[in-house]
Formats: C-alpha cells, sequence, structure tokens
C-alpha cells in the first residue's frame, strides 16, 4: 500500500530536481494549489544531490484518489515555465499506482534519478541565490465518472541552498553603523562638534535605510525569495536576534503570566513533525485559505488570521508576514515582541555602561597624567548630561523596532503581562521622544523670540546642544521642528505594518503615500543641515518609494505575469544591494577620513545656520575671570554645566529671561548720559539680547551685559545680523 503511494511523489520529486539542479535542491513543504485535493501533505522534506543521483524524501501524506490516473507537471523558475510533461504512470511501469489506491505515508525513502533527468539543467540554476522555482503536479483521473478531471494538485517551491541572507552581511551593515556613531560621539569629545554632527546625521540616515529595508520584509505581502532573505539581512535594526537561551528564557515568561507559547519551529526544525510554507506568490491569503479549511473555520478566517499561526486542515502551517520573518530567524512569533523589546534595552543598557566606563578611564588617565588634564574636559564636566542625550539618540533608533512590535502584539495578545508591557513601552518611549521634541520647539522659539534666530540658544548652550542635539543637530537650525514629522511618519508607517498583515494591497497603497509624502518633503523643504546630507536622505527617500512600488506589483493587484513579479523581485534585491553598498562606502570613507585628518572640521564648510559660530561664541563668552572661576567652584558648579540637574523646569526659565532683561533695561538706563565715545565695538548679536538668553544666569554674564549696554542715542544696525541671515530670519 506504502509503496503504491510513494511513486507519483516519486515522479513529482524528479522532475521537481531536473527543473532546477544544483549541488543540492531542495524543498521543505508540498502545498495543495486546488480545492478539494485528494493528495495531501502535512510534512515534505525533500533533498536531492544531483552528484549521488538521488534524492532523500521525508513525507507524512494522505492520498484518497483510487482511479487511474496520469501526472501533468509544470516547472516554472521566475514565473516563467519552461517545461511541461505528462507522464502515464502505467505506460513507464510504475507499479503500484496503475491504477492510484488510498492510504498514507509516513515513512522516510531514497528514490533514485537517472542522470539522463538532470543533464538538461541550465548551469545558473545551480549558482544563483534564493532560486525561484516550483514544480506544480495535477494527478488527473483517466476513468470513471471524473475522468478528464484534476483530483489534485500539489505544487512544492524548489531552492538550491544559495542565499543572499548571510550572517556576514548583517555582522559588516551592523559594525560599520556602530563605529559610526561610536566615531561621532568620540569627534565630540575631542571638541569637534561639527565634523562629529555630520558622522552622526550620515550614521543615523543609514540606520533609517536598514530599518526601512527591514520593514519591506515585515508587510503581509507575498515576497519573492531573494526579496524575503534580502530584507531578513537588516533585521537586526529591529532587534530581531536570536539567542537560543534567551528563546526558552521568554517561553518560559510567556507560559508562567498565561499565555501559549507558539511550537513551530520546535516541530519543523527539530521535531520534523510538520511542513512550513512561507507565502512568496501574489495570492490572496484568505482566499487561499478558505479553500483549505474547514467551513467553520472560514466564517472566522479573519480573527483565525489575527492569531497564532495558521494551519491547514491537512496539518501544515503558513507564515506570512511578521511572522514569517520571525519564522526565517528562527524565533516563535509568540517570542517575536519580546525578542526585540529586551533587545532594544540591552543596547540601551550596555551604552550606559560604556559611557560610565570611558568616564572612569578618562579621570584615571587623568589623574595618572597619562593624557593632557583638559583632554575630554567637556565630556568629564558634563557626562551626566551627555549620558541622557545618548540614551535618547538610542531611543530615536530604537523608536521604529518598538512601535511596530508593540503594535502587533495588540493583534496577537500573546499573555497578559506582554499586553501589558506592549501598552507601557509603547506609550513611555513615544511620550518621552514627544516631550523631548516639545522642548526642542520651545526652546528654539524662546531663541527667536529673544535672539530673532533659533540657533543661538539651540547651538550656543551646552546643556541643550548635548541632551536634546539629537532630535535637531542633523536639521538646518530653521527646520528645528522637523523631528516631529519623522516621529510621525514612524507612527504611522507602524500602524500600517502591524493592523494590516491581514491586507497586502492595504499596506502597499499605504507605503506608497507615506514614502510619496516623506521624499515630496524632503526635496522640497531639504531640512538637513548642508547640501551633502541632503542629497544622502533625498537619494534613500527615492529609493524607500521605489520599493514601495515594487511592493504594490507583488500584491498582483494588475495582475500581471508571474515572470513580471519574479524579475521585479530581483531588480529590487539588485537595487538596493548597489544602494546599501553605496551608501556604506560612502560612510565608511567619509568617516575614517574625518578620524586621520588633523583638523576635522576643516573637511566640512561651516552650516548656512552659523551655528559652529555660535558654538565659538560660547566657548568665548563662558571664559570667565578667576572671580568668577572661583564662585563656581565654591558653588560646586563646573564651566557650561548648571550646579542643578539640567532637567530645568520652562517656568524657571521664564522668570530668568523676566529678570535678565529687566537687569539689561536697567543697566542701559544707567549708562543712557555716558558719553558716545564710550560705546563698545558691536557685536553681530545684540549685547541686550545675549544678557537675555536663560542659559547665561551666571552673575558674570550679567555684569557684562550693564557694561556692554548701548548708550543713549545709539542706534542699532538697520540690517539683519549675519547670524540672522544665515538662519533664515531676515527682518
Amino acid at each position: 500500500m506504502k509503496f503504491s503511494i510513494r511513486a507519483p511523489l516519486l515522479a513529482a520529486v524528479s522532475f521537481a530536481c531536473v527543473a532546477t539542479a544544483e549541488r543540492i535542491l531542495q524543498s521543505t513543504s508540498l502545498n495543495i494549489c486546488q480545492e478539494n485535493s485528494g493528495f495531501t501533505a502535512s510534512l515534505f522534506n525533500v533533498v536531492y544531490n544531483p552528484s549521488q543521483g538521488t534524492a532523500h524524501v521525508n513525507i507524512s501524506a494522505l492520498s484518497t484518489i483510487e482511479a487511474k490516473i496520469i501526472f501533468d507537471i509544470d516547472i516554472s523558475a521566475y514565473g516563467y515555465s519552461f517545461l511541461k510533461r505528462t507522464i502515464d504512470p502505467c505506460q513507464v511501469n510504475l507499479a503500484g499506482f496503475c491504477p492510484m489506491v488510498s492510504g498514507k505515508l509516513g515513512d522516510p525513502f531514497v528514490l533514485d534519478v537517472s542522470p539522463a533527468a538532470t543533464a538538461g539543467i541550465p548551469s545558473i540554476a545551480y549558482d544563483f541565490p534564493d532560486l525561484d522555482a516550483k514544480v506544480r503536479v495535477f494527478i488527473n483521473a483517466t476513468d470513471g465518472d471524473r475522468a478528464g478531471q484534476s483530483l489534485a494538485c500539489v505544487e512544492a517551491q524548489i531552492s538550491n541552498g544559495q542565499t543572499v541572507d548571510l550572517v556576514g552581511v548583517k555582522w559588516a551593515s551592523a559594525i560599520v553603523a556602530g563605529l559610526a556613531l561610536a566615531s561621532s560621539g568620540f569627534l565630540s569629545g575631542l571638541g569637534h562638534t561639527n565634523a562629529a554632527s555630520h558622522v552622526a546625521a550620515n550614521a543615523l540616515s543609514l540606520v533609517s535605510y536598514f530599518q526601512a529595508q527591514a520593514m519591506v520584509g515585515l508587510v503581509g505581502i507575498p515576497l519573492p525569495p531573494v526579496v524575503q532573505s534580502w530584507t531578513q539581512d537588516f533585521q537586526w535594526s529591529m532587534g530581531i536576534i536570536n539567542v537560543n537561551w534567551m528563546q526558552r528564557i521568554f517561553t518560559w515568561y510567556q507560559r508562567s503570566t498565561g499565555g501559549t507559547p507558539s511550537t513551530l519551529i520546535t516541530q519543523a526544525d527539530s521535531l520534523a513533525t510538520v511542513s512550513v510554507e512561507v507565502q512568496k506568490r501574489a495570492v490572496d491569503l484568505f482566499k487561499r485559505g478558505a479553500a483549505m479549511l474547514p467551513r467553520s473555520i472560514v466564517e472566522h478566517g479573519s480573527k483565525l488570521l489575527k492569531r497564532g499561526n495558521v494551519q491547514t486542515s491537512y496539518g501544515s502551517y503558513i507564515v506570512y508576514g511578521i511572522q514569517r520573518v520571525a519564522f526565517r530567524a528562527g524565533i516563535e512569533s509568540t517570542n517575536l515582541f519580546l525578542t526585540g523589546l529586551v533587545f532594544f534595552y540591552i543596547v540601551m543598557f550596555f551604552t550606559a555602561l560604556f559611557v560610565v566606563a570611558f568616564k572612569g578611564a578618562c579621570e584615571l588617565a587623568a589623574k595618572q597624567k597619562w593624557m593632557k588634564g583638559d583632554a575630554f574636559l567637556e565630556f568629564r564636566n558634563g557626562w551626566r548630561t551627555i549620558l541622557k542625550g545618548i540614551l535618547f539618540r538610542m531611543a530615536l533608533i530604537g523608536h521604529p523596532a518598538i512601535t511596530i512590535l508593540c503594535f502587533w502584539e495588540f493583534t496577537q495578545s500573546d499573555s497578559p503581562a506582554l499586553m501589558v508591557l506592549a501598552v507601557f513601552f509603547l506609550i513611555a518611549l513615544n511620550a518621552v521622544l514627544g516631550w523631548a521634541a516639545w522642548k526642542v520647539v520651545r526652546v528654539a522659539r524662546r531663541s527667536v523670540a529673544l535672539h530673532r534666530n533659533p540657533a543661538y540658544i539651540l547651538f550656543s548652550d551646552p546643556q541643550t546642544l548635548n541632551k536634546w542635539g539629537f532630535l535637531y543637530i542633523q536639521f538646518r537650525a530653521s527646520a528645528y521642528y522637523f523631528i516631529i514629522p519623522v516621529l510621525g511618519y514612524t507612527i504611522v508607517k507602524s500602524l500600517f505594518i502591524a493592523f494590516a498583515q491581514n491586507s497586502g494591497i492595504a499596506q502597499a497603497i499605504g507605503f506608497i503615500l507615506i514614502e510619496a509624502t516623506a521624499l515630496i518633503a524632503a526635496s522640497v523643504l531639504r531640512p538637513w543641515m548642508d547640501k551633502k546630507t541632503n542629497s544622502f536622505n533625498i537619494a534613500i527617500c527615492a529609493v524607500n518609494f521605489v520599493n514601495a512600488i515594487f511592493l504594490l506589483i507583488f500584491t498582483k493587484v494588475f495582475d500581471q505575469p508571474p515572470l513580471v513579479t519574479g524579475v521585479v523581485g530581483v531588480v529590487l534585491w539588485i537595487m538596493n544591494a548597489a544602494c546599501t553598498l553605496v551608501l556604506l562606502l560612502m560612510l565608511i570613507v567619509t568617516t575614517g577620513l574625518v578620524i586621520f585628518n588633523g583638523n576635522p572640521d576643516g573637511r566640512y564648510k561651516f552650516m548656512a545656520d552659523d551655528r559652529t559660530s555660535f558654538m565659538k561664541s560660547q566657548s568665548q563668552l563662558a571664559t570667565t575671570t578667576e572671580l568668577d572661576a572661583l564662585a563656581m567652584t565654591a558653588r560646586g558648579e563646573k564651566p557650561g554645566y548648571s550646579s542643578v540637574l539640567d532637567l530645568d523646569d520652562d517656568d524657571d526659565s521664564h522668570n530668568r529671561d523676566s529678570m535678565y532683561r529687566g537687569q539689561g533695561s536697567t543697566a542701559t538706563t544707567a549708562n543712557s548720559h555716558a558719553p558716545s565715545h564710550y560705546a563698545p565695538p558691536r557685536s553681530p548679536v545684540d549685547p541686550i539680547n545675549r544678557t537675555a538668553s536663560p542659559y547665561n544666569g551666571s552673575v558674570s554674564s550679567v555684569g557684562r551685559s550693564q557694561h556692554n549696554a548701548s548708550p543713549a542715542g545709539f542706534k542699532p544696525p538697520s540690517s539683519p545680523s549675519p547670524w540672522q541671515r544665515g538662519a533664515g530670519y531676515d527682518h
């Protein structure tokens, strides 16, 4: 009985291997392709070795066919059908299935494949990564009431073992991005703020591009194999990293908090008891599932697709979207949320630990005179504020991953505790970043009100720059607000990814609208700090927009031939690979040249908003006399930083503004009768406005403002100052 069932499978496997032979050809699932199929398999694993001429088959199948049959075999690659053949089992003396009989098949066996069957295989099939090939077998009846009709249809996706999902690509991209971010911090500590801001801006843009490619893999749209593998290379940027002992802890935690962990990875890999179908073609998932599932499940199909892994009526599983990414990463879908969340905070913890260790090392080196006493002085004096700024920047980098995973957890409800964690961290992270963005807007508006230039306070005060600079330093001063659209862009995109997993067309259209808006805004506003940085980011936005168009094509909404879908998948991979390589090389070369340059800041032109001039003027204004230094020491303050924590209250700042404005006006009145020849030289910034800065709160600065007050009859310049013109605030 079992021998007779092996024969049709023998024919299918043999011709599948003929279609796309490689040093190893394999298939891990046998999927049905018609309703009421008389042949189904819950487990199907075939590995064909052409050099040995054998195929090792492990299958658990059920046949309900009892009739004389023929096999119609169609073999295609990238949607192009290049081989069709009909096999009559009676003519080739395939004993046991002439006629075919019902029964079960559950034992592994070895299948001999003749060398003649593999002679016509093209060599490219052996080497091209993520081969997208498929063999479809129709089992047609030749007698009885259903003569000429198809009794069953099965298809197997064939791969050659070559892939672009490589560990080396993941490590290389992660190391380059991490080193670039670390280099920007190092340059900033050495005082090269201009160079550090450029390196940090490019590094952040590159990480955001990696995350955008990872998001392409998270959509619920059927993707070609090469697209799945390429986007899998960047899932590390979303915190999707498989560590076995951590997965065991996550499973235990979920079970102990009332959840039911998924066991799909265990069944598919360790026990080899089920097959998992990874969605690759643009077929509507729910309609396809309706053809395979019982009617009672079909009626509640939308609820089924929301929660857990989709299981067919014959025992195999279907994964798509976020579950597909988890399966390819070797992570149970019920552990995915905790995986991303925990890795995000692990990175935060080790970043903080590194900063604290570096602070201790600097102090030790300065004490032992291993380095100059003023080396990294700004970092050593204000390391707490700098640490807060670094953690805020890490929160900004992890914002897309946490937002997507928290939203997705709302649809999964893996356990009550995980739902609570999702709500808490979603609200906490977005509230912190939203509050930080609001603070930047408040500071910039105050700077405009006092100095007619947002760059003055944003870049002249070290506390503001080191703590909140991560939100605006990559933009020009007059575009300080652009972080708000960036956060909104991330949240809206996350909503489409998490809540539209069952509607690929909605996701694709949403992506097109979002990316088109981002591209138009970037091209028209050009909010980044200089021309090169704008070009860098506009190129990324353009590639993201093209990717969104390709996603719409993958949904097969245009009803294009399968060959078009296959070709577009290859084009997407080549385009993104080339763009990634160019961006990586640009970042590596520019960062290397900056680090090994004697004057890193000299490699970059001063920005039009004159932020560098403000930073220099702040260092000049911070030059105190011996009495000032003695007073600051007595108060326990350090140069450039307040004695209190830098969580300053806006009301206090407003009160200080009023006080200093009053003192400035009093000083002006007192000196109103002074002779005009005692007037000091003109400064590019109005001296009264300088003393009114809420961040110049020392007594010495007030004294300076009194001596610099304009005498009576002194007329301010009619034209705007160079700093005001540079920031675009001409009045």
